[in-house]
């Protein structure tokens, strides 16, 4: 129950500043998502997966997907999850290539 409501909370405070896309992250026990959402219109423009370990490298390549669609500011959604770990190194391979949040 607290893990819904620290992602209710932070994807409403997200949503009621901003009005770029959105970059959320989930983990399991093994991978490691990420998303680049469209909340205006309810789509998801990109994805990516890949293993825990190599989390850096999925958020370095969907950076790159979203900068050849010329998406080059997004929010971070960290969801329920700590800025820590597999997380904090997704958004920083993200961030490696160019992607700003």
């Amino acid at each position: 129950m607290q893990k819904e409501v620290r992602k209710l909370r932070t994807r409403n405070k997200i949503k009621a500043v901003s009005n770029r896309p959105r970059l959320t992250v989930f983990r399991s026990n093994k991978f490691i998502y990420g998303q680049i959402i469209d909340d205006n219109k309810g789509i998801t423009l990109f994805s990516v997966s890949d293993k825990k370990e190599n989390a850096r490298e999925a958020g370095k390549l969907l950076a790159q997907k979203s900068l050849k669609s010329q998406i080059s500011q997004v929010v971070f959604d960290k969801g329920p999850y700590k800025y820590h770990g597999v997380v904090k190194l997704f958004a920083e391979g993200a961030r490696e290539e160019g992607l700003k949040f």
